[in-house]
Order: structure tokens, then sequence, then C-alpha cells
């Protein structure tokens, strides 16, 4: 009877709760492994901010090993980014347009405010946070700790980041006439796509992703949700802004926290290239600076996100006391 017991205490521990919410005034979904509110008992919360599109879905195996790996000691949440999550139909995706607006709570800028008022109304200031970036949620996190030097991080984990040059990748010179001239040519297919039925749009995705033998099936149905409506539409707003504005290294952040950083650079990533991390490493011969040897895609969550988390587990468990 007790094995039963402890089966089912551990799959309920293995199901996420998901909470939709307006912050700065834009829909916002929440994924959480774990506690579901946080209080003064939870000394260590991990917090995955996404790259773009920065839909929770996309991280769930990595979080649900994450948060086994540490033996459900520890919360691990992601924070969606502001409208990149299809609102029920009892919600809008802004609550007040014209906050949103002023805000410019879709752009990137207004995605770091969006990320650090988050925290300043759900998560107590006593907390100890573990910041998970991957893709341009690693420059996120480096502005975080910017604007917010209170933050109590005890590590930052920069998993594929896009810090420094993106227009200047070989994937940004692709995507930047895209995503800041051609944008709106990409609305009237996304608005056709979004009427289909969701198996339909579910079948399409799968061919797209047909070319991964060991893909992640958990993928599929958060990519679904990108086709319904705006959240395309906001991602793609949200690129075009790191197209323009994702320029220079912020050395200047990097070293006042080099001690708290570990960031791992994928070995054939076309948004982050191997030059870019040989040059950090230059510039920091004392930071934590990894290259990928494993063969991992930039999106690792579409077929590794249990090996990348087990990697995160080794890096990190000794600050941790485990």
């Amino acid at each position: 009877m007790s094995n039963t017991m402890d089966n089912m205490v551990t799959e309920n521990r293995d199901e996420p709760q998901t909470d939709l919410i307006y912050c700065c005034g834009a829909i916002t979904e929440i994924l959480k492994f774990g506690s579901c509110r946080l209080h003064s008992g939870h000394k260590v919360l991990f917090l995955i901010i996404p790259g773009n599109p920065g839909v929770v879905g996309f991280y769930r195996t990595f979080m649900q090993t994450l948060h086994s790996m540490f033996e459900y000691r520890h919360p691990v949440w992601a924070v969606s980014h502001a409208g990149h999550c299809v609102p029920p139909d009892a919600m809008d995706m802004v609550e007040d347009a014209f906050s949103a607006a002023e805000g410019d709570v879709f752009g990137l800028n207004g995605q770091i405010e969006h990320k650090l008022s988050f925290l300043r109304q759900h998560v107590p200031r006593e907390t100890s946070l573990v910041l998970v970036g991957h893709s341009i949620g690693c420059y996120i996190i480096l502005k975080m700790m910017k604007g917010n030097p209170e933050l109590k991080v005890i590590k930052a984990i920069a998993l594929f980041p896009t810090i420094e040059r993106m227009a200047q990748t070989p994937q940004g010179k692709v995507m930047t006439p895209v995503l800041c001239h051609m944008r709106y040519v990409a609305y009237l297919p996304l608005f056709l796509l979004s009427l289909l039925p969701e198996e339909l749009k579910a079948s399409l995705i799968k061919l797209v992703f047909g070319g991964i033998c060991s893909l992640d099936h958990t993928v599929v149905q958060p990519t679904v949700g990108l086709l319904s409506g705006d959240c395309a539409a906001n991602a793609m707003y949200m690129g075009a802004q790191e197209m323009r504005n994702v320029r220079e290294r912020d050395n200047i952040t990097i070293k006042k926290n080099l001690e708290k950083l570990i960031f791992y650079y994928g070995a054939t990533d076309h948004w982050c290239p191997v030059e870019y991390y040989y040059n950090i490493k230059q510039d920091f011969p004392h930071g934590n600076f990894r290259l990928c040897e494993n063969g991992f895609r930039h999106a690792f969550v579409l077929d590794a996100g249990r090996e990348v988390a087990k990697m995160v587990f080794e890096w990190i468990r000794g600050d941790l006391g485990t």
C-alpha cells in the first residue's frame, strides 16, 4: 500500500500546475513544478527565462528532470514572455491596453521589466534564485541582474546565450530582414493557419519536426498554441527588437557577477558562433564558460531537454548542498 502511495506522490510531483495571470498588463503563463505558492520555507526557486518564442510548455521535460534530480526539494518555475501564450476564453491578451502599449510590454525592454515585475509580485524577497536562461533569456537575465542588484541570485545559467551581436550571426543575417522589414508579410499566412482545426495544426507541426529522430513530443502542443492568433506575431515583434538592440556584450554586468554565471555555448549554434565563446573566454579567463561537446542544437528543448537538465544539475549541485 505504502508503495502505491509513494508512486502517487511521485506522480503528483511530476504534474506541473499552469497559471495564467496578467503581469505588466499582458497575459503571462507560469509553469510550476513543486510548490505553487512560495512561503518562507522555500529557500531556493529555480526560475526559467525562455528563449523566443517564450512558450513555457517547451521547457516541460527540462524542468521536470531538474525538479526530480534535486529530489523535489526546490520549486522549478518558468515564466512565459508577455503575450507568448494563448489567453483562455475569459481573458484577453492585454488587461489594460494603455499600460501594455505605454510600457511596450511585448518589446525586448518591456519583457525585461515584465520579468522583474513578476519577481516583485510573486517571489518573496528573501528567496534565493537559480536563474536559467535560454537564448535571449540569457540577455534578459543579465539585464535583470543589472536592473535589480538586490536579487538574491545564487547562480545564473546561460544556455546557448544570445547576448551580443545577434544581427551579425549567420542566423541573424537571414532573420534580420525578415523580422525587421517583412514581418507583416508573415501575418496573413499565420492568421490563416490559426483558423485550422487543432488536430490539423498538430499534424502539420509533427510533419515539420519529422526530421528530428528523438523529438520530445511534449513540444508539439505548445507549438500548436503558437499558431493561434497573436502569439507568433508577438514573438516576431520581440525578435525584430532583438536584432536591433542586442549588440555589445554587457561586460560590466558579467564582470560584476562572474562567480555566479555559467555559460554554455553550442558548438554549431547559428545564433551564437563559436568565436563568441572564444572571445568571452579570452576576456574573462576566470569565468565558467563551457562549449557543448554533445552536439545539442540551439533549440535543445526539441530533443535534449532531459540531457541538458542533467548537466545543469551536475554543475550546480555543490552550490545547493546536494
